[in-house]
């Protein structure tokens, strides 16, 4: 029985061909380089990252930009500002009138005469009041009748409650022109109008209706940022923040912030309890004191898109690069942090001496 022929054999062409000899040895310096710098990055430190998008914010909520509404229905009779104006605090922003010219006379009148009937209320129940007297005292010498002494006494009470009754409708009415006397909408605080509803100038409108947009623009400043639930476990108040401002060109490298070029330091200030509708968790960061400022405000204002990188702790490569192939959080396999550490109540002087061998005092 005859052996089964070489495969080379049937194909003599392939057989004939040899790649050069500088060929295979680049291809092996290729294999060479690709394993040695596999076994370097299985062994070089890494810093973990914590990746977030967010946006410039302003970390007091009276320097966030602030609507100003209508208080009384009417019409705007005139803007007293443009948009992109500086206004200060009182500044009047427009003025709405109501749509009766004559409504103002007439609450004035109707307030007159409810005063009218407060003076005659009350001089009526003085008189009922003077009418009790008499009668009691005529009642006590038998010359008068229980029953008109009762009378008189009903009157009083007619004469109170209807005094009470005037004045509630006296306030009333002052309300009323209190509220008119707000019809100029002014400004709540120092800012600039960064927006004014142009459509309600020509419309009636409504308690409530926004007319104007303030924009504050000496503000302090923050970001926030959204991150994911997953790495949400590294993310602690204090943790530094490498921040990308948009506009702002940068180099960034997660795993070495050494290297990283034109980003700005910040730190973490506070986490959220709870995720929003998309599952994200909210981290407000801000400046950190003493180390470079964030672009002046002119560059980098409010609303400004950023990207943040919170840095964690210190892994190697090859650890972090098959945590991410497995997608495992941020601090998987890590021990559990002490009491001291998750900020828990210190340890007895008593058990630390018992530790060191030491009798406690």
């Amino acid at each position: 029985m005859s052996s089964p022929p070489d495969s080379l054999a049937l194909f003599p062409t392939l057989a004939s061909m040899r790649p050069p000899r500088p060929a295979v040895a680049f291809a092996w310096m290729i294999a060479a380089g690709i394993a040695v710098v596999a076994a370097i990055l299985l062994f070089v430190p890494w810093v973990q990252t914590v990746y977030g998008r967010g946006q410039v914010v302003a970390l007091d909520p009276a320097d966030r930009p602030q609507e100003v509404s209508a208080l009384v229905p009417g019409r705007i009779e005139r803007w007293y500002v443009q948009d992109g104006q500086h206004v200060e605090e009182g500044d009047p922003i427009a003025r709405i009138v109501d749509v009766d010219p004559n409504y103002l006379a007439r609450l004035a009148a109707e307030r007159d005469q409810v005063l009218a009937e407060i003076a005659a209320t009350q001089q009526a129940r003085e008189v009922a009041a003077i009418d009790v007297g008499r009668t009691g005292q005529l009642l006590a010498e038998g010359l008068a009748s229980r029953r008109d002494y009762e009378q008189a006494q009903i009157k009083v009470a007619e004469s109170t409650a209807k005094l009470a009754e005037s004045r509630a409708k006296l306030n009333r009415i002052d309300i009323q022109l209190n509220r008119q006397s707000a019809q100029l909408v002014r400004a709540p605080r120092d800012g600039r109008i960064q927006q004014i509803n142009a459509a309600a100038g020509g419309a009636l409108v409504s308690a409530g209706t926004v007319l104007a947009t303030v924009a504050p623009e000496q503000v302090e400043r923050a970001v926030e940022m959204f991150v994911d639930g997953r790495d949400l476990p590294l993310v602690v108040p204090g943790r530094p923040v490498r921040l990308e401002f948009e506009g702002w060109p940068a180099v960034q490298f997660s795993g070495w912030p050494a290297v990283a070029r034109g980003l700005f330091e910040g730190r973490v200030r506070s986490i959220d309890p709870a995720a929003t509708p998309a599952g994200l968790f909210r981290v407000l960061v801000e400046p950190v004191p003493g180390v470079s400022n964030w672009p002046d405000r002119r560059f980098a204002r409010i609303g400004t898109k950023v990207s943040g990188w919170i840095q964690g702790g210190t892994v190697l490569a090859g650890y972090e690069l098959w945590r991410q192939l497995n997608d495992f959080p941020l601090d998987f396999g890590a021990p559990p942090a002490s009491k001291n550490e998750a900020g828990g109540a210190p340890k007895d002087d008593r058990d630390t001496a018992a530790k060191a061998g030491k009798p406690g005092k």
